[in-house]
């Protein structure tokens, strides 16, 4: 198990101890070691999920990569070579962005997350749902961009493959011109080999 929400991690923990009857394996809790640095201040800090990330793209042999994941947060994490959690970037997520933009203001209402493909018709919203539509994918796109090019300024990460992860990424993919590769279930298959290693 890799999480990040210590309330979900108790009852996932539960569930598979009262339904299965195996015990759990839990990054950062009773796997404390992945084979891979994490080169920032404070290591204990670093995200279960992105640690994990960080070790698959090692062992697909896709580092040295910038892991953009599209959860609850969208994150941006420089891998090495060989495979060492280099710190990284942490963003709203797309959802989340979407929830607070409802949840704060009394006139928009709720709208969901939609590709944009054609930027000539959809940049400029018309109406109130379509002028959020907008804001939303492509205020995203211009971030996620603009955060690359920042990231890929800094000469030793110039060369780095991008690769998109989590739910929303292929949401994206038509709109972003700079990511290298989508591996939709990354964490997954980091956790699957963690497990077999």
């Amino acid at each position: 198990i890799a999480s990040v929400v210590p309330e979900t991690l108790v009852n996932i923990k539960s569930l598979i101890n009262k339904y299965f009857n195996v015990k759990s394996l839990v990054v950062n809790e009773n796997i404390l070691d992945l084979g891979i640095n994490v080169n920032i201040d404070n290591p204990k800090e670093a995200g279960a999920d992105r640690l994990v990330n960080s070790y698959a793209a090692y062992k697909l042999k896709i580092s040295p990569a910038i892991i953009i994941d599209f959860g609850t947060a969208t994150t941006f994490d420089i891998v090495g070579k060989n495979g060492s959690y280099n710190g990284g970037i942490i963003a709203p997520g797309v959802n989340l962005s979407l929830e607070a933009l409802y949840l704060a203001t009394a006139n928009l209402p709720k709208v969901s997350l939609r590709t944009l493909v054609d930027t000539n018709s959809s940049i400029i919203g018309k109406n109130t749902v379509s002028a959020m539509e907008s804001g939303i994918f492509w205020g995203y796109v211009s971030m996620i961009e603009g955060l690359i090019e920042k990231i890929k300024s800094v000469d030793k990460y110039s060369n780095y493959k991008v690769v998109a992860t989590g739910g929303l990424s292929n949401l994206f993919k038509k709109s972003l011109n700079n990511i290298d590769l989508i591996v939709d279930d990354l964490t997954l298959i980091g956790l699957v080999k963690l497990y077999l290693n």
